[in-house]
């Protein structure tokens, strides 16, 4: 399952949604984000599944990345959409089913199935920002959007969260390995109650933060054998420019973002 994991993973490309500015992608990604709790029908969803469809088949991903990427969030929406459905109360003439004491009501269903909702495209979403952007474009969007606090201070910021966010795989994968390593050498990981279990991850953690640090030196040790100084007196190979692609891409999201609110306060 950690190797499910797709956010902070880059599949390279020359599509239409790779070619936008990476400012592009991460303005309408936090816009793609606020519109999934704007929306409060499901009618108002098929919007967002169209959205996510264009960006999937024109990004060419595979859906199995997809697949992938919700399988680590499928304890969660069971266990989100399970406490919405029981303890969600309503009225006695949206009561569905009785059960003893358990009564199950229809803004429970409504509920869980919303929440169940904006957890996948909430996942998926975010996974195509990474699967589309390369660690590099991205570090540079972030440091553009956040240059009025500071040129400096927002290159330090944007460089601490593209690590942070490209080493998300790497660690898992990293943890999958020491995980079969303990494994085969007799480690039992599934058995026990939680205070075993919490002590058997014992063997797990302490290789793996031994070896967090040993990439986080051999990282820094590249960087200043790059000469790597920080944002002051930085200059790119590449400067970042708005073409006419990313105000198509702004006209068809601001067409579901516009979309969402009429949904919601319209229909």
């Amino acid at each position: 399952m950690l190797k499910d994991i797709t956010i902070g993973q880059y599949l390279p490309g020359e599509s239409f949604i790779h070619k936008l500015d990476p400012r592009t992608k991460i303005i309408i990604s936090l816009l793609f984000i606020a519109s999934l709790f704007v929306i409060n029908k499901f009618v108002g969803y098929i919007l967002v599944v169209a959205f996510l469809a264009a960006v999937i088949i024109n990004a060419r991903i595979p859906l199995s990345y997809i697949f992938k990427g919700l399988k680590p969030i499928l304890f969660l929406i069971i266990i989100t959409g399970i406490l919405n459905i029981f303890m969600i109360k309503g009225t006695d003439e949206t009561l569905i089913t009785q059960i003893g004491f358990i009564k199950v009501y229809k803004e429970g269903l409504m509920t869980a199935g919303f929440m169940a909702l904006r957890l996948v495209f909430l996942i998926i979403g975010t996974s195509l920002l990474t699967l589309t952007t390369s660690p590099i474009e991205l570090t540079d969007g972030i440091e553009r959007l956040l240059r009025p606090i500071g040129k400096v201070l927002a290159h330090e910021l944007a460089m601490m969260m593209t690590i942070a966010l490209r080493f998300i795989p790497t660690l898992m994968e990293e943890t999958d390995k020491i995980m079969k390593a303990q494994k085969a050498r007799g480690a039992d990981f599934e058995t026990g109650n939680i205070i075993q279990k919490a002590k058997s991850l014992i063997p797990l953690l302490v290789p793996l933060f031994i070896s967090s640090f040993r990439r986080a030196d051999e990282l820094a040790m590249a960087m200043e054998a790059r000469c790597y100084r920080g944002g002051s007196g930085r200059t790119r190979m590449k400067e970042l420019k708005y073409s006419i692609n990313d105000i198509i891409a702004y006209a068809i999201f601001l067409t579901l973002f516009i979309g969402s609110f009429l949904v919601r306060f319209m229909l």
